[in-house]
């Protein structure tokens, strides 16, 4: 009887958990697939491919060709154009597939949010006066601030962002997460931080300075999420574990 093969289309935390928790199954072959945006990233518990496949016909190819069973969309939740096609590759492939989405993150008491739709009208939201603004996007879209040179901005990112932004006057955080509340308050009162902006990741990675803005009294600029794609989803590693072993006895079932 063959194992289960799985690819897991990852690149964030629940992505590497999720790998973690089947990486000793002697009944699946799972293969994790990173975009490669991240210079260096953390070892992977089971077997890695780095780099995107071709949009959704190379990954459909892909998924033919390795004989697999089950595709997994686990990348980030702002990774609208990859789920997009991971969508469109199950179906040209046949297969099952299934998203692992965190939760969005809600408004709590006493935050005080502005939600919009994109990047750039995060940026317009800031206003025409200048402002310290801690800009928690990750680098791939953080130029968009160069729209708006007239705020002070510290940017904070795993990698750097390049090229550099134009506005003139910039601070660059490299860091990678969790971040602690007490680190978080810290900082946003180091740098006298007035407006966050970033993206509704969900998630408790990332969150602590979400709750630091609440106990200041700092605006958030909430980048909102576009409609997911059209796939299955569950929120934890154990739905997902049971979507797994569900299929898994399914395919035994039929003798695949």
């Amino acid at each position: 009887m063959g194992k289960t093969r799985i690819l897991i289309l990852g690149g964030t935390t629940e992505s590497r958990q999720l790998a973690e928790a089947l990486a000793s199954r002697a009944d699946l072959d799972v293969v994790l697939s990173l975009a490669g945006r991240t210079v260096d990233p953390a070892p992977q518990p089971v077997p890695m491919r780095n780099g995107g496949f071709g949009g959704a016909e190379g990954l459909a190819r892909y998924l033919t060709d390795e004989a697999i069973d089950l595709l997994i969309d686990a990348t980030h939740p702002f990774a609208a154009r990859i789920s997009a096609n991971a969508a469109e590759a199950a179906a040209l492939s046949n297969i099952p597939a299934f998203a692992l989405r965190r939760h969005a993150w809600l408004p709590a008491e006493g935050d005080h949010w502005h939600s919009v739709q994109s990047v750039s009208k995060a940026i317009a939201a800031l206003g025409p006066s200048p402002r310290h603004v801690f800009l928690a996007i990750g680098r791939q879209e953080a130029h968009q601030a160069n729209a708006a040179p007239i705020h002070h901005y510290w940017v904070r990112s795993v990698d750097p962002v390049e090229p550099p932004l134009t506005v003139p006057n910039v601070t660059y955080i490299h860091a990678k997460g969790p971040f602690r509340l007490e680190d978080e308050l810290a900082m946003l009162r180091q740098y006298r931080i007035d407006v966050i902006v970033t993206k509704n990741s969900g998630g408790s990675a990332t969150y602590a300075k979400i709750e630091a803005a609440r106990q200041l009294g700092i605006e958030v600029i909430m980048i909102e999420r576009a409609p997911a794609a059209d796939m299955p989803a569950v929120e934890t590693i154990e739905d997902a574990q049971r979507r797994i072993d569900h299929l898994a006895a399914s395919l035994m079932k039929r003798g695949v």
